[in-house]
């Protein structure tokens, strides 16, 4: 077994910890909620500044974002709508890989985060230092990493893929006979080695939120709800993903929603994204896929403790302040830039998700 195999494991204790510690902001009187979004109103008019929110952060930030003139997305989206939008100042409210990602394509404009702690368990699991001893141990593959992961491992790594053209763009470096690194996420990873029978070395990470998802719970909630359709991120373990009748990133799930004559969906991915799917279909009810169960630990419940760090209150001292701004050296930024820029270009060429960006 490749050493790297072990990394995440010696991790995943201090991982699941910090977790487990993460800070939610406290809950707001009407008043002050209200008041403190007036804030945030004036100061993003006052900052040049716009938001940019992921489908799991909580559903008052998404609604505020798009209020405003900004954006709900997925994280290259929400990076390339930086690019699109004239505001000098972009405030990224997600996790801190996305805030990163955001300034890997938007060199010349600030980018701030409510908090800049909220991290990703798969970013956190896949230290840089650790994956370029793994690639240098195995010259030969090309490494191909999720987007869920640091500036530096992306500025190591020669494609950056999402789970919307993970898929494409492994079956395209198959085709060309290229063996393959894939770091962090292993669920993800082995949904796409197992689709595109592509020679794959898997990087031990995972997302402590679709981890959590338990196959034996969710045929159980199957039954008891035989006419819901059942949605799964490919986070998730296979033994989950073989229950699906859709598999696919979050874009993906939310067109399922809009698109199905089904009335009703059991949903395996972190539950933020109940918003945006109850705007598409508002008549559908939707339930959480089980994280309880055989071996279950609910460190999560299907929401990510980092997403749940962001709130009005620490997006409006932000604003203020000007504090929490991703800053990235030059020189990773740049290489950074190349294998996103890879991807892009090839989603452009291919159709897929996701457009080219500008160059620098």
């Amino acid at each position: 077994m490749d050493r790297a195999f072990d990394v995440p494991h010696r991790l995943e204790a201090d991982i699941r910890a910090r977790a487990a510690q993460a800070p939610r902001p406290a809950p707001l009187s009407p008043e002050r909620r209200e008041e403190v979004i007036e804030r945030i109103k004036r100061l993003l008019k006052e900052r040049d500044a716009v938001l940019v929110a992921h489908y799991y952060v909580d559903e008052e930030l998404q609604m505020l974002a798009e209020e405003t003139g900004g954006h709900v997305a997925d994280s290259l989206e929400m990076a390339n709508f930086g690019s699109r939008h004239p505001a000098t100042t972009l405030v990224v409210i997600g996790v801190r890989f996305m805030g990163e990602t955001a300034k890997i394509l938007n060199p010349e404009k600030r980018v701030l985060m409510p908090d800049l702690d909220a991290s990703c368990s798969l970013d956190l699991g896949c230290p840089a230092d650790e994956f370029t001893a793994f690639c240098d141990e195995h010259p030969d593959r090309t490494s191909v990493v999720y987007a869920n992961t640091s500036a530096a491992v992306k500025a190591r790594t020669d494609w950056v893929v999402t789970s919307s053209n993970g898929l494409q763009i492994v079956r395209h470096l198959k085709e060309r006979g290229e063996k393959i690194i894939w770091a962090p996420d292993k669920h993800l990873g082995h949904y796409i080695q197992r689709e595109t029978g592509a020679d794959m070395l898997l990087w031990d990470g995972a997302c402590i939120v679709h981890e959590e998802f338990r196959a034996d719970a969710l045929k159980k909630l199957i039954d008891e709800n035989p006419n819901a359709e059942v949605l799964v991120h490919p986070e998730s373990p296979e033994a989950v993903i073989e229950l699906a009748d859709v598999v696919g990133s979050t874009s993906r799930l939310i067109k399922a929603v809009r698109e199905s004559d089904a009335d009703a969906f059991i949903v395996a991915t972190d539950f933020g994204i109940f918003h945006k799917m109850r705007e598409a279909a508002p008549h559908k009810r939707f339930l959480v896929a089980p994280t309880g169960g055989e071996g279950g630990t609910c460190i999560s419940c299907a929401h990510c403790p980092w997403m749940a760090m962001n709130g009005l209150e620490n997006l409006a001292d932000v604003l203020e302040s000007g504090r929490n701004e991703i800053l990235i050296d030059e020189d990773i930024r740049r290489k950074a830039y190349q294998s996103v820029k890879r991807m892009l270009d090839f989603s452009r060429d291919h159709g897929l998700v996701g457009g080219p960006a500008k160059c620098d």
